[in-house]
């Protein structure tokens, strides 16, 4: 078996034609000079290795490493064992097999450019546009700046191969409705979900000039929740939202704030509702409108007005309709995930409105222009920080929340591993952060991915849109912030800082001061 694999391969080596030559040879040009790149700039100053350029070259030097490593080992494993065998030295010949399956199986791993960066590099703290405790900004919310991070240790017990994360046996459901019913309580300050929910409205109303009053008849609420890594409306292993918790939140929108189920929409415009979530949520709410991309199955399908976010630049062919859902509603929620993402560094609060826009549902065909921070540090206009300032995304949102439950350091695939950083201990973040400050809740998420992965793809100045949010009237890329081109520009959107530690997880407000962010931490 092995001896045919040799053979197959070095047929396809032998039958390789110019434009293949072409593809080995690059591979090497890459591999050596990436290498040597590295090692010039690296080996007389170790700092080095953190600057951009020498984490760009690491992982193609890496990469070029475990595959002469690897090729090396397999094929002096396999010359070795041919050897053995013929002498009848069945004792090397076993000894030679398995390192000939171990050097194989480095060949085959195909991240293993990234596992050995990993090695290579140093971990060093992520760099931030904005510093520790030096809160900027105007902080929103009934009690400014304040996040508050529910944690229900073993909420969540999935264990990788064993099924699905979203499945019920995984999924302690009490848990996640104390989760959501903690939050409300924490944020408003007050001892009953009825009166958390009715502070929610009368704050936002008197915020947007519609007196103190709570919730109306016939006013109508959107819940945006994160479908991105869907591809239809099957169930996959893919991160999505917890249909758990969504489920959650209706029952106490619903059951406790007393918003009629006809009056509420969950959707996600730009991709699917899975049959999990809708099941799950359609069987106890069968009268709340499930929107996505493709309608169908119960679902509703999206439309979207045109030209609804022209942005405050000239931002190219990015998406500029808007659903209907979302402008028709007259209060939003936020429902983000805990996650990284390649470009951007994180997808929380502010990309999850990316979703709301009429976007293709084949990720390929998008445009993404000025969603990337500068990876200098330098102030730039964000496309993140329109789509807080939009009158139809950020500033019609009540309530922002992250689903932790899990948390992942990439965007796609399954939950990425289990949280090492206190208090989780080894075990899934089992967590539910939620404020009314846009730039404050994702500052927070922020310090926690960046936390728990330091070396996530594209950490360094994931911030740069909530600097640009918190300073949205005199940015320091001086933008004129005006997502609806109407002439009038914004305030400031909310609070940020960085905390002062991991440990103590410590912002501003927690050390006492009137400004900046707090965070309540409550567990179960």
């Amino acid at each position: 078996m092995i001896k045919k694999i040799y053979l197959y391969f070095r047929q396809k080596v032998e039958s390789c034609n110019r434009a293949r030559w072409y593809h080995i040879f690059l591979f090497w040009g890459l591999g050596i000079s990436s290498t040597v790149w590295f090692l010039v700039r690296v080996v007389p100053k170790p700092s080095r290795a953190t600057y951009p350029c020498m984490q760009a070259a690491a992982p193609m030097m890496s990469a070029f490493v475990v595959y002469l490593l690897s090729f090396t080992g397999a094929w002096f494993s396999y010359r070795k064992m041919k050897q053995a065998l013929r002498a009848r030295h069945y004792l090397y010949t076993t000894l030679f097999f398995f390192l000939l399956i171990f050097f194989g199986g480095m060949m085959a791993i195909e991240n293993s450019g990234e596992m050995l960066a990993q090695i290579v590099l140093p971990v060093s703290e992520p760099k931030m546009a904005w510093g520790k405790n030096n809160p900027v900004g105007t902080a929103k919310g009934i009690y400014p700046g304040r996040v508050v991070w529910s944690h229900a240790p073993g909420a969540a017990t999935w264990e990788k191969g064993t099924g699905f994360w979203y499945e019920d046996h995984y999924t302690n459901q009490s848990d996640a409705d104390w989760l959501v019913v903690q939050s409300l309580l924490s944020l408003t300050g007050e001892k009953s979900e009825k009166k958390a929910w009715n502070a929610l409205f009368a704050y936002f109303n008197r915020e947007h000039g519609k007196g103190g009053k709570g919730y109306r008849k016939g006013e109508k609420i959107a819940i945006k929740i994160n479908q991105n890594n869907t591809f239809s409306h099957d169930d996959s292993e893919e991160l999505n939202a917890s249909p758990h918790l969504v489920l959650s939140l209706l029952r106490s929108l619903i059951y406790e704030g007393g918003i009629p189920q006809q009056q509420i929409t969950v959707f996600d415009a730009s991709r699917f509702i899975t049959h999990t979530l809708f099941e799950k949520c359609n069987t106890e709410f069968p009268d709340v409108t499930y929107l996505d991309n493709e309608g169908g199955n119960g679902r509703v399908k999206s439309t979207y007005i045109s030209d609804a976010i022209p942005y405050s630049v000239d931002n190219g062919k990015l998406a500029r309709g808007l659903a209907c859902c979302a402008i028709e509603a007259d209060y939003l929620i936020n429902m983000a995930l805990l996650k990284g993402h390649g470009g951007q560094g994180v997808t929380l609060c502010a990309k999850n409105w990316y979703g709301v826009t009429d976007i293709d549902r084949n990720f390929r065909k998008n445009k993404h222009n000025n969603f990337n921070q500068d990876r200098g540090g330098r102030p730039r206009y964000m496309t993140f920080t329109d789509y807080i300032a939009h009158k139809d995304l950020g500033q019609k949102t009540m309530l922002f929340l992250i689903d932790g439950l899990y948390g992942s350091e990439k965007v796609n695939g399954a939950p990425s591993g289990k949280w090492k950083m206190e208090p989780f201990g080894g075990n899934w973040p089992c967590s539910l952060f939620a404020s009314q400050d846009p730039v404050a809740i994702d500052a927070v998420g922020i310090d926690f991915l960046s936390t728990e992965f330091p070396r996530m793809a594209d950490v360094n100045y994931c911030d740069m849109y909530l600097v640009e949010a918190a300073l949205a009237n005199n940015p320091l890329s001086g933008t004129f912030y005006d997502p609806e081109q109407d002439g009038t520009g914004v305030h400031s959107l909310g609070v940020l800082e960085h905390w002062n530690n991991p440990t103590d997880k410590q912002y501003s407000r927690n050390l006492g001061q009137k400004s900046g962010i707090e965070l309540v931490y409550k567990k179960k």
